[in-house]
């Protein structure tokens, strides 16, 4: 494994005045084409209109900051109309389209994070705009579109020309877009800041895991996803995927120290990650991590709807689990220090709080 893991910041793809959509790119980080793997990020600002889409891949999008509205629609289905706001997960399966609107003042910013394996480019999203200068209509005649439409000439070039705009447009006059409905929220999102904690650690960290029992639709993504916060100079125990799932994290808010582990045990990443960063732990590779005096939030997609983690610290971990016997000879010490060894971590748990 010598690719380069290093955390990295997304680059502009395209935008003006409404907004912009930002991706990152396989050449700074490999392991987004190894793992088949994209990553990108929506920023609209007041009155901004995403138009709408579809894309050659499933996703997890998550807000992470601001509120505004989502338009969903899944494959022989009415539009659903989502409210959403900071902290709110969405699974988006294969041939839903997509529009997104901003009304706020404060900056609607969505991540995505999903699986390129059927995509055109792995390790990148293609979205197919059904609109603007770049809409799939663009490429047909007025002959094909009119035929489909049941149009005349002159009304086909008229909506096919008449948007100029790339992506996001900033809306203006008295274009009204529909208003949420609360029941259209009902599995279609679930806001991972007021969910029901999976894990709480007094003094060491929160997590709310997303999956196909708090939003089904995952299990059509194929993608599992957890929002974890930790406190400050707390530690997330060094753990893997034991499921041959990759890891991919965001950092929301925060600061901190990220060490991981391969094969032959060599350290193949040691690094300071903040706001904005976004990294890849490769299968079955250790990652721990420590928070920084303010504390650390990460937003996760692992590739598999329902992930399964070993932990290699704390009373669930695998050495509680192993004979005394075997440490001994596996450590090569002992009983002394086999008992010093199992006696330490006896609380059932993934954060450990800073010490005293």
């Amino acid at each position: 494994m010598d690719n380069d893991l290093s955390p990295q910041l997304p680059k502009k793809v395209y935008g003006a005045n409404g907004g912009s959509y930002y991706a990152w790119s396989p050449s700074d980080l490999p392991m987004l084409h190894q793992g088949n793997i994209g990553a990108a990020k929506l920023a609209l600002n007041k009155n901004a209109f995403a138009l709408p889409r579809y894309s050659d891949s499933s996703k997890v999008a998550y807000v992470l900051q601001g509120s505004g509205v989502a338009g969903i629609v899944l494959p022989e289905s009415e539009e659903k109309v989502v409210a959403i706001k900071k902290g709110d997960a969405l699974a988006l399966p294969f041939g839903v389209v997509t529009w997104w609107y901003n009304k706020e003042e404060t900056e609607l910013v969505v991540l995505f994070l999903g699986d390129t394996s059927k995509a055109h480019k792995a390790g990148e999203f293609t979205d197919f705009f059904l609109t603007g200068s770049n809409g799939i209509f663009t490429g047909f005649s007025t002959e094909f579109v009119g035929r489909a439409w049941d149009l005349e000439e002159s009304h086909v070039k008229t909506l096919v020309g008449k948007q100029p705009a790339k992506g996001i447009v900033q809306l203006e006059g008295n274009i009204s877009l529909p208003d949420p409905k609360p029941e259209h929220r009902n599995g279609m999102a679930l806001n991972c800041e007021e969910a029901p904690l999976d894990v709480d650690i007094k003094g060491g960290g929160r997590v709310v895991v997303l999956n196909t029992k708090n939003l089904p639709l995952v299990g059509e993504v194929g993608l599992g996803a957890d929002l974890v916060r930790l406190d400050g100079r707390a530690m997330c125990s060094p753990g893997f995927s034991c499921d041959s799932a990759l890891q991919v994290t965001y950092i929301v808010r925060g600061s901190g120290r990220v060490q991981v582990v391969g094969v032959d045990g060599r350290r193949v990443l040691e690094t300071t990650v903040k706001a904005g960063n976004l990294f890849i732990v490769p299968r079955f590779f250790v990652v721990s991590k420590i928070a920084d005096p303010d504390g650390l939030e990460w937003f996760s997609i692992i590739t598999t709807p329902n992930p399964i983690f070993t932990h290699l610290a704390g009373s669930s971990s695998v050495w509680k689990a192993l004979s005394p016997s075997v440490l001994q000879a596996a450590f090569n010490v002992d009983p002394e220090v086999e008992q010093l060894f199992r006696s330490k971590r006896t609380a059932d748990a993934i954060f450990f709080p800073p010490p005293n």
